[in-house]
Order: structure tokens, then sequence, then C-alpha cells
């Protein structure tokens, strides 16, 4: 088509929702080429692309909203009621060239590496949960699940004047790169009592809770860590049949504010700006690189989660 553009894709990353669609308990439309983290050069360009090039480095935000539905009109894109994604239910990034429109393109900066640019979709949600959560200088936030989501989240909390950030992981290794990144108290949920360590260090619950690990346990236990007029944001994404039991009566009377994330609006150039001037440490990430042909075994492999993140490298 005359605004798209085909770009060869050098690095595309594995995340949750990947595996969610492998496994049939997301939302997708299949037969589809997967992959929504994704960045490369520009091979071609259609006759009425304007703003790019052949040979630029280019990293790609997936969501591509309609511009004419009520919500599109109202500032809200990101709900849009046609939303679609490259990787989710248009072919994406699991490939060694990919179709792309021109709207969907950002440029890369030279000192971001392919790389860690396929970060920047996921730092582009982070922001917007963040901005969400409302927070304040001072704030005490928990922060459930230090996964890849979880530690980018927890820097942007530190950003935003957070004064004591409490990282709630099960996996040691995680644990380590959040003490490495500045986590004030750490708890591993397998061996103490996430709740009375949290309330012995905050007054009577945490400011804002920010649910990163997308299971209904970490999500119930959100409830419970919060301070009355505290806020939750529902940010990881759980199994679209997952339930947990909450009392009406629990919000009332703790005037809670509960929100969920959805995806990025208005945040892509932003994550990209945040990397750019390395306001957010990936240097402590571990990174398990797969070949495409090795898709299959990189998606089992971030189910175990054995790797922080995952990254499929079509080229060698």
């Amino acid at each position: 088509m005359p605004n798209e553009v085909l770009i060869k894709v050098e690095a595309c990353g594995i995340c949750g929702t990947d595996v969610h669609i492998y496994e049939g308990t997301a939302n997708s439309k299949p037969p589809v080429i997967l992959g929504h983290e994704y960045t490369g050069i520009i091979e071609y360009v259609g006759g009425n692309v304007t703003l790019f090039k052949s040979g630029d480095r280019v990293v790609v935000d997936p969501n591509i909203s309609c511009g004419y539905c009520d919500y599109c009109r109202r500032g809200r894109s990101h709900l849009c009621e046609n939303l679609t994604a490259l990787g989710v239910h248009i072919d994406g990034g699991f490939a060694e060239y990919s179709i792309v429109p021109e709207s969907q393109l950002y440029r890369l900066p030279d000192n971001i590496s392919f790389e860690w640019g396929c970060l920047t979709e996921p730092i582009s949600c982070a922001i917007h949960g963040v901005e969400l959560a409302s927070i304040k200088a001072g704030d005490t936030v928990v922060i459930l699940g230090a996964g890849a989501i979880g530690l980018i989240i927890m820097q942007l909390v530190r950003l935003s004047g957070a004064s004591k950030l409490i990282v709630v992981e099960p996996i040691k290794g995680r644990r380590e790169i959040a003490r490495m990144l500045k986590a004030d108290i750490l708890i591993d949920p397998t061996e103490e009592n996430v709740r009375e360590i949290t309330m012995k260090n905050s007054y009577d619950g945490a400011d804002v809770v920010m649910e990163c690990a997308g299971s209904p346990q970490t999500a119930r236990l959100a409830l419970d860590l919060v301070r009355r007029g505290g806020r939750i944001i529902f940010f990881g994404v759980c199994d679209r049949n997952a339930k947990i039991h909450i009392k009406p009566q629990e919000i009332y009377f703790k005037e809670l504010t509960i929100r969920g994330s959805y995806i990025n609006p208005s945040t892509f150039s932003r994550a990209i700006d945040l990397l750019s001037l390395n306001k957010i440490d990936l240097s402590k990430f571990k990174i398990k690189r797969f070949l495409l042909d090795e898709l299959l075994n990189a998606l089992e492999y971030r189910k175990k989660q054995k790797a922080l993140k995952n990254i499929v490298i079509p080229h060698i």
C-alpha cells in the first residue's frame, strides 16, 4: 500500500501477551504472525510515505486506532472500538520482514540498540500505568511482580517522586535485580508475610499498589496492601476468565481508586526519550536471545520465566 513501509526486522521481544495468544487465552485473530515489540531497518517505502526513507532505523508502535469511533473522537484512541495491533490481529514482528503503516513508525536513535529498542513498547505502556496512579512526592508504592514490566515501572515510579519502593517477587534473581535498581524493601511472598511487612514499613498501607504480575492472587493481594484513600493499578494481564473476590464495602470504606491500565496512549515518543537519555536502566536485565526458527522454544522459555526478557533475532 502507498502509506506502508517494508522493514527488515532486527529484533522482536516476547511478552506475556504473546504467550497468552499462543495458549489461546487472549483475544487474537489467527492465523497471524505474532510479535508486537519490534525494531528494524526500512527496506522500501510506499509512494505516499513522506517521513521515512530506506535505511532508517525504526521502532514500531503496534496499536492502530481507527480515528473515527466515539472513543477516538473523545481523545481516548487506546480504547478504540476498532483497535487492531500488529502482531495480535495483523502480521507482526516474528518474521524476517514486516509491512507497517507509516503512522506506526518512530525513528530509533543511534544510541539505542535494536534489542533495547524492543522495550520501547512496554516502556510506553508502563508510562501510561504510572501516570494513572497519580503518584505524589513522598508516596509509598508497592510493586507486585519484578519481571521486566515491574522493574521498568519501579524506575518510573521513582522518577515520579515516590519515596519508598516495596517490591514483592518470588524469584530470587529478580529480587536481586530490583535491589540493584535501588528498591527500598524486597519481599519474598513464598517465605514472608507481605501484608505484615508492608504495614510495618508504611502508615496503614501503601499509597499506591501496582499489580504487575497478572495473576488473580496478586490482584486480590493489592486490595489488602493499599491504605485508605489509596490507588490500585491493574497492569498485569490476567487470564480473561480469572476472577477475584471483592467486597464493595471494602472499596467504599477505604475510598479506593482502582484502575486498569491498557496499552500506550500518546506515550511512545516519551518512552524513546527515556531510553535515549538513559533514564531507564536496562543494563541489569538478563536477556535470552533466540533465532526465528526457535520461536516455539522461545515461547516455552518465556512461560517458564527463565529470563527477564526474551528476544527473537531473525537475521544473523
